[in-house]
Order: structure tokens, then C-alpha cells, then sequence
């Protein structure tokens, strides 16, 4: 793999504080592990986006040169990058020092090769289940890429990590039974359900006579009648006389 040259500098102290007031100054912190010890550093944020630009799923392997220090440097990956969950931008940077004659296990692209003979022939839908695989080797080493040659595929078959064919010097640290591609049958096509022509009637609404409820009466009848004028001309009812308080005497009797 072709080195790529990173400028880094020395940096003191840590925190939120610090690390703003290095992205104001147009760097990111970052760390550099795997040597005697671990070192502060800070790192442009543009230089390494485009060093990784085109080369995604791969580790990159850098050569790492200290501002002020022009003879000293170092041979490093990028381990790992933190970006901002809001803005998006890169925040944090890992590096790692690697030793030229010591393997290392990075992570590398996977390319599908070819045409599937189930996608030329039968519409299939090739689908890359693996878009990265785990090797080792050498820092020198490090593959651009693994072509994973799908042509023989057809549907219903799978390509698996047993197929891939790593360039010398390489070992490819997956499981041979695992699924790096395969093809699906097409899609079924959906068939538009007919429109329903015949018109629904709607049914007359029934009116039922409400019944009344626990501990109310029904309204009688004859409640328009309550409270209605006697009619004209008829008799007013004559009032009931009153007990008399006792026989009043007759005129032979008073002589008696």
C-alpha cells in the first residue's frame, strides 16, 4: 500500500476547553498509541478527510511527521474517527504506530467482480451482504481492496469469505462460512386491485322510540291536557254545602 504523509503536532492538557480552542485554531485532537507511550498530538481535519476520501472500508497507512521536527517520524494507521452527531464534522482522531515488520489486523473494502449470471439472465438483485472483511499482514502489506468475483452466482446462491481470494501475504481473519454476496429473486410485480363499480345503497336509517331510562317515568299522554282552559259555555261545578252544625226547629215545635 502506498504511504500517505500526515503533519501532526505536540499537544499539552485536555478537556472541552482545550479541545475548542483547537478546533478554533483550525485543528482536532488526536491521539497517537501503540509506541513507547501516548502522545497528545492535534491533526488538520481537512488532511485526513482527504486522505480517506475514495478509500473507505480500508485502513490508510501514514507517515506521520512532527511540526518543528522534520527528522522525526513515525509509521501509523488510522485507528479510529469520532465525528459530531449534529454538524457532522470530525471532532477526534486515533492513530496507531505500527512496526514495518510486525502484522497488524485492519479492516479492508470488498469489491464485487462481474456480471452474476442470475442478475444477466433472470433478473436477480445481487446483494453485497459483506462491504468490509478483517486481515492481517504486514503494514506494507495492507490491501487497496479484496475482489470478491460474483459471476457464477446464480439465484439463490452465495459467495462466501471460503471464495475470497487474498493477495500474498495477506490472511483473511473472518469465518469461511460467512456471506459476503448473494442473489435474490425479482421482485414480484404488484397487480393493481380492480376499482369496485357497483355503488353501495345505503340503507334508511330506523327510528326506534326511546326507552326510558331506570327510575324515570314515562310521559303520559295526556300531558298536553294538563293545564288546559274549561271549554266555553260549559257549567261550573257547584261547591259541596257544608255539614250543618244542627236541625234548625220548626215553627209547631218551639210551643212544645
Amino acid at each position: 500500500m502506498q504511504t500517505q504523509e500526515l503533519s501532526i503536532k505536540r499537544r499539552e492538557g485536555t478537556g472541552k476547553q482545550l479541545a475548542k480552542r483547537l478546533r478554533r485554531e483550525g485543528v482536532v485532537p488526536a491521539i497517537l498509541y501503540g509506541g513507547a507511550k501516548n502522545e497528545l498530538v492535534a491533526v488538520d481535519p481537512r488532511a485526513v478527510l482527504k486522505m480517506i476520501a475514495g478509500h473507505e472500508g480500508t485502513t490508510q497507512l501514514l507517515t506521520l511527521k512532527f511540526d518543528g521536527d522534520g527528522s522525526s517520524t513515525r509509521m501509523a494507521i488510522i485507528r479510529a474517527m469520532q465525528f459530531d452527531p449534529v454538524t457532522e464534522n470530525l471532532v477526534h482522531v486515533d492513530l496507531q504506530e505500527v512496526s514495518a515488520d510486525k502484522p497488524i489486523t485492519v479492516r479492508v473494502a470488498v469489491r464485487p467482480v462481474g456480471e452474476a449470471v442470475g442478475v444477466r439472465d433472470t433478473k436477480g438483485i445481487l446483494n453485497l451482504v459483506l462491504h468490509e472483511i478483517t486481515v492481517s499482514c504486514l503494514p506494507r502489506a495492507i490491501p487497496e481492496r479484496i475482489d470478491a468475483d460474483v459471476s457464477n452466482l446464480a439465484i439463490g446462491d452465495v459467495l462466501t469469505i471460503a471464495d475470497l481470494r487474498a493477495p500474498e501475504g495477506v490472511r483473511i481473519a473472518n469465518d469461511p462460512g460467512q456471506a459476503v454476496a448473494t442473489v435474490a429473486p425479482p421482485m414480484a410485480e404488484e397487480v393493481a386491485a380492480p376499482a369496485a363499480t357497483a355503488a353501495v345503497t345505503a340503507e334508511p336509517e330506523v327510528l326506534t322510540e326511546r326507552k326510558p331510562k331506570e327510575g324515570e317515568e314515562a310521559a303520559p299522554a295526556e300531558d298536553a291536557k294538563k293545564g288546559a282552559p274549561a271549554a266555553k259555555g260549559a257549567p261550573a261545578a257547584k261547591a259541596a254545602p257544608a255539614a250543618a252544625a244542627g236541625k234548625r226547629p220548626e215553627k209547631g215545635d218551639k210551643d212544645k
